[in-house]
């Protein structure tokens, strides 16, 4: 692309954004219930059950779909294919977002959210679950350095605040230029560091499950889970860049970028197609297939992840008409985004069973609300920040 990113600069306050609110407000009530009632006056989790939907979308899912950050940078940075730079910073937010994502929901679901520190100075290196604490929490701190020379392309040198507050102009420009300085500086080491982090902690949480073969259906449960979590972050995040990529164009009547999804469409398919070969080979490995007409409600979630999470969208991109199709890249897009979100929540809810618990587990509508909540605020900061920022290639309007 031959132009700059840019504030896009649009109302704001739309019915759409009000929509949000409504959301982010029934999501506050729920958190503020649960952290004065405690955790079970909000949902369905018990000390037989004690995760659920916070720790199967809000963490486990929002980490996978965060995915595109690393890989998008991987590819325009490490790998040198500086044709897709456009789309760094938009990816690069939906990381940072989700995370910040995951963090929050984090804080709601662990019991004693105030010791969520504690990891930090007490180490247990055997333990898998502080791996992925220690990388989610380091990945974090680098996207919000890496967001830095944004805010500051977009605010160093016109810092002017009124009255009295004047005198933190100088002060606050002159930090503006060093924190913009430095990052740029030492940008090439945090895009490395995010990557490496980010394999590590998407494995990692595959890894978390391996302690409980006798608690997870053996269509889920496997020794490559580890694999599976990686192949799977990697096949999501070029989609869930199309996904966000076109929904963000379309909503603001901006110019596609098919141009560059149409590649990255091409890299997908060889990336889920390897996604799909370890699955279906570790299914006939085992002999797990034999589950697959059980007709329970595990076994057709299976069903549901694999055909229209992997296998259709897969066959979808082979074709070159459907990759050169905006609504069939989007659609296929939306499919493995899909998929790989249901995998983790096959994974952590519908394939966990605990063999202490008498009755199935369904979130409750206090569960809901917060995992809503918290989506909407993400979305509702997402607006935010690209309507003030210059996050966004395209600032031109398409013709209707």
């Amino acid at each position: 692309m031959n132009h700059k990113a840019s504030p896009l600069n649009r109302k704001f306050w739309t019915p759409g954004v009000f929509v949000m609110l409504v959301f982010m407000i029934a999501g506050f009530v729920s958190i503020i219930a649960r952290f004065t009632g405690g955790i079970g006056y909000v949902s369905n989790l018990s000390t037989a059950r004690p995760w659920g939907l916070w720790v199967g979308v809000d963490v486990a899912t929002g980490v996978a779909l965060a995915a595109g950050g690393f890989t998008t940078a991987a590819l325009a940075h490490i790998f040198g294919c500086h044709s897709y730079e456009p789309i760094i910073r938009p990816a690069l937010l939906t990381a940072m977002l989700g995370y910040t994502f995951v963090v929050l929901g984090l804080m709601v679901d662990i019991g004693r959210s105030w010791a969520i520190w504690k990891p930090i100075f007490f180490w247990n290196t055997n333990s898998v679950l502080f791996e992925v604490a220690m990388c989610v929490m380091i990945y974090l701190h680098v996207l919000y350095f890496e967001f830095i020379p944004i805010v500051a392309e977009q605010f160093k040198n016109k810092v002017r605040l009124p009255g009295p507050l004047a005198l933190l102009n100088a002060p606050i420009d002159l930090f503006l230029k060093i924190a913009d300085a430095v990052a740029g500086k030492i940008m090439w080491i945090l895009i490395i560091l995010g990557v490496v982090l980010s394999c590590m902690h998407q494995s990692s949480l595959g890894s978390l499950m391996l302690v409980a073969p006798t608690k997870i259906h053996p269509l889920w449960y496997t020794p490559i889970l580890p694999l599976l979590f990686l192949t799977s972050a990697f096949a999501v995040g070029y989609p869930m860049v199309v996904f966000e990529t076109t929904l963000v164009t379309s909503s603001f009547k901006l110019n596609s970028e098919m141009s560059i999804l149409t590649p990255l469409t091409r890299i997908t398919t060889f990336v889920l197609g390897l996604y799909m070969l370890l699955k279906l080979g570790d299914m006939f490995i085992r002999g797990t297939y034999v589950y697959l007409l059980d007709g329970t409600y595990q076994t057709n979630s299976f069903i549901i992840e694999m055909m229209f999470g992997i296998i259709v969208p897969w066959l979808m991109l082979v074709s070159k008409k459907v990759r050169q199709s905006r609504k069939g890249v989007f659609i296929a897009a939306t499919m493995i985004v899909f998929g790989v979100a249901l995998n983790r929540i096959n994974v952590f809810i519908v394939g966990y069973t605990s063999p202490v618990s008498e009755s199935g587990y369904f979130p409750s509508v206090g569960e809901i609300f917060v995992t809503l909540g918290l989506i909407a605020t993400l979305m509702f900061v997402y607006r935010f920040v690209v309507t003030f920022l210059p996050v966004l290639q395209a600032p031109k309007e398409v013709s209707s």
